[in-house]
């Protein structure tokens, strides 16, 4: 099965690199959030529009950064959609989860679609900053900090 899931990681990977989803500024945005990988050089802005009742109807993102980073951002702008901010929350920390637990450990995929690619990341600590960092500016971005969100 890890085969199968180093693969699926390559091509997913390649794929949302090439050609990002959401990979734009959104105009009617009512929160935003930068954030910075030094150890990597990566930066985006998240921007989100979140109703009245907490929910995620538009989350998009720009900026550079290697293919991991963008990759990861682009599915996880896909992913939340439509989501609460609990349910992003909760999102968050399984995927954090997903890419931190130890090679050798069998990582706990249930519920977390085409993020399970990023299985393969925990075997690169140095690359889960890279994975992670859109996540940790859509935190901050739905937590409405202001303030830049960083991997270190």
């Amino acid at each position: 099965m890890m085969d199968d899931l180093r693969e699926l990681y390559q091509d997913t990977i390649l794929n949302h690199n090439r050609a990002p989803r959401n990979f734009r500024a959104l105009p009617d945005a009512n929160r935003e959030a930068d954030g910075r990988n030094p150890l990597c050089g990566d930066a985006l802005t998240l921007y989100a529009r979140v109703d009245d009742e907490g929910r995620v109807e538009e989350v998009t993102f720009q900026g550079t950064g290697c293919a991991i980073s963008k990759a990861s951002a682009s599915l996880m702008t896909e992913f939340v959609k439509g989501k609460t901010v609990d349910e992003v929350e909760a999102d968050f920390d399984r995927f954090h989860e997903l890419v931190t637990t130890p090679p050798g450990t069998e990582p706990d995929i249930e519920g977390l679609g085409k993020l399970a690619v990023f299985a393969g990341v925990r075997e690169y600590p140095v690359r889960v900053k890279c994975a992670t960092l859109a996540w940790h500016a859509l935190r901050a971005a739905l937590e409405d900090q202001g303030e830049t969100a960083r991997t270190e």
